[in-house]
């Protein structure tokens, strides 16, 4: 099993560490071609507007949309969970999301700019789960998109982490957390 991690831009080496950890292969993508032989593919957190233009400028926002068609498991944390929204809200206003692979609205830097950064115990369907916020977006479930974790009712209880078919989106950085249970839970889905 082979994992695949976006490699435009953004926190690649963190994702790489934990899959390691696991055991599992990873593969750095640049290029449509490594995408080839891939179990599932990583959209690691970064700045989604950067990545966006690299994901068209190299035909990946193509090649990416084919594979998810097949049946690629995919898992956007961040700014990855941004690129596969349907709707972005932002500063400019609301606009298509750029892989749109899940039904749901992402607005960017909802919870406050880098220094307003955080850290609490999500509500998961893994259990009580660490959640590092850094200018996180908000995820609003639009269709049949499952909440896997949210935050606690007195946080607000808004979705975190969503799932619509075999594409995952995170608003939280897991991989900073050294709690592997939302990587070893995507590592089962690839192996499925």
């Amino acid at each position: 099993m082979t994992i695949g991690i976006l490699a435009l831009q953004g926190a690649v080496q963190d994702h790489e560490k934990v899959f390691r950890r696991l055991g599992v292969e990873t593969r750095q993508v640049r290029l449509p071609a490594d995408l080839e032989g891939l179990s599932g593919l990583i959209l690691p957190g970064g700045e989604s507007t950067v990545m966006a233009m690299y994901l068209r400028e190299y035909r990946l926002d193509e090649a990416i949309r084919a594979r998810a068609a097949e049946g690629l498991p995919i898992f956007g944390f961040c700014a990855g969970a941004i690129l596969l929204c349907s709707e972005v809200e932002g500063p400019g206003g609301q606009t298509p999301g750029a892989l749109d692979l899940i039904e749901a609205r992402a607005t960017r830097n909802a919870y406050g700019r880098q220094n307003a950064s955080f850290e609490e115990e999500l509500d998961s369907d893994l259990g009580p789960f660490p959640g590092i916020f850094i200018r996180a977006p908000r995820l609003e479930p639009l269709a049949a998109t499952k909440i896997v974790a949210r935050r606690k009712p007195e946080k607000g209880g808004e979705a975190v982490f969503i799932r619509q078919g075999r594409v995952f989106a995170a608003s939280f950085h897991p991989e900073l957390s050294g709690d592997d249970r939302i990587h070893r839970m995507f590592v089962e889905t690839c192996s499925a």
